[in-house]
């Protein structure tokens, strides 16, 4: 019974060795009394790979509508969905008491403009009759060359005031700052808008600009700077399966978030049979290059602590911690950067618990 017990240790040392022997470029290492590790090469190499990133699209240009005067809507000749254009009229509103303003603030100005023009005239012609030594005193001529100042600040300020009034009375036509389509209406006519109450916080039309529309990503800091302006990228959306569709990178915040650790990247699509739609949520596959100042290793290989990352590497037949940083990963391998030299034999599965200084 003792000898088969000893055949059937034999045989599972072999079996064991044996499988170890055929794994992907891993070898053990083992000396009597001593713990048993598999381990792997680092190599030299070139990881590209890809890396999917949750997106959204938004509008180019998006504007809220709100009332700049009290008033009554007149007329709204526009709904949602409406495609509208640049100066294009959009809405009407009607202001009685503005109207009136308007006519006296011009009447105002007509009269000062008289008034100064009476003040010129009336110096114009002291001003002559005094080169006749003792027809005009200087106090009257200069109480006049005051009067007409006067007069003159006085017309420019009625001036100024009627200017206002036309301003205020434009901001009744309601029109398009860009060409875009109207997701939002909350007016109708005969609505009260106000400019100044707890309605003005409420917006009359939404409008947004779709031919063109941004997609936003938070990238991670780790490859923010692989991603340069212009850089192509694909990207899908689960309500249109089976298509993709190509972005170009744009513009990007050159900020890190300090709780998220990404940057604010924003890619322009070019969308002018209008597929797409603000507020869709997309897929972005980012293709990213390998380093070639990289070294392979398994990704098991790394161990992550609270502190650092680190791999396990036997020298000497000693387990030996190098922190290192990663690069590109996929399934299987990744990229390590660190004192970690090409040939170097690095524990595979390794973990905390395995103890630095362990001689094998």
């Amino acid at each position: 019974m003792k000898n088969v017990l000893i055949i059937s240790v034999c045989f599972l040392t072999l079996f064991t060795s044996s499988c170890v022997d055929k794994s992907n470029g891993a070898k053990p290492v083992a000396r009597p009394n001593s713990p048993y590790y598999q381990t792997a090469i680092a190599a030299k190499g070139n990881l590209k790979t890809s890396l999917r990133l949750p997106a959204q699209l938004m509008a180019y240009q998006e504007v809220s509508i709100f009332p700049k005067v009290n008033g009554y809507v007149k007329e709204v000749l526009v709904d949602i969905g409406s495609h509208v254009h640049t100066g294009q009229l959009l809405m009407t509103l009607e202001a009685p008491e503005m109207r009136e303003e308007l006519i006296a603030a011009k009447e105002k100005y007509a009269r000062s403009e008289a008034d100064y023009s009476i003040s010129r005239e009336d110096y114009s012609r002291l001003l002559v009759a005094s080169r006749t030594s003792g027809a005009i005193s200087p106090l009257d001529l200069s109480a006049t060359k005051a009067k007409m100042s006067a007069d003159s600040s006085f017309s420019n300020a009625e001036k100024a005031n009627w200017g206002m009034q036309q301003a205020m009375n434009s901001y009744l036509s309601v029109t398009a700052p860009f060409d875009g389509v109207i997701t939002e209406r909350d007016v109708n006519p005969g609505s009260l808008v106000s400019a100044t109450s707890k309605d003005a916080l409420k917006a009359m039309l939404e409008l947004k600009q779709i031919k063109k529309l941004r997609l936003t990503i938070d990238v991670p800091e780790s490859i923010s700077e692989r991603l340069k302006d212009n850089d192509t990228i694909r990207f899908t959306v689960s309500a249109i399966p089976g298509k993709e569709f190509v972005a170009r990178v744009s513009r990007k915040a050159m900020n890190i978030d300090a709780q998220y650790r990404v940057e604010k990247t924003e890619a322009d699509v070019d969308n002018p049979n209008e597929e797409l739609k603000p507020g869709m949520y997309a897929d972005v596959n980012i293709k990213l290059d390998g380093n070639d100042n990289a070294l392979i290793v398994p990704r098991s290989s790394v161990v992550t602590s609270t502190e650092n990352k680190y791999v396990l590497v036997v020298r000497n037949k000693t387990i030996v911690p190098v922190d290192v940083t990663t690069g590109n990963q996929d399934l299987d391998n990744t990229e390590v950067f660190g004192a970690v030299q090409p040939g170097d034999s690095v524990i595979v599965n390794a973990n905390d618990q395995i103890k630095p200084g362990t001689v094998l």
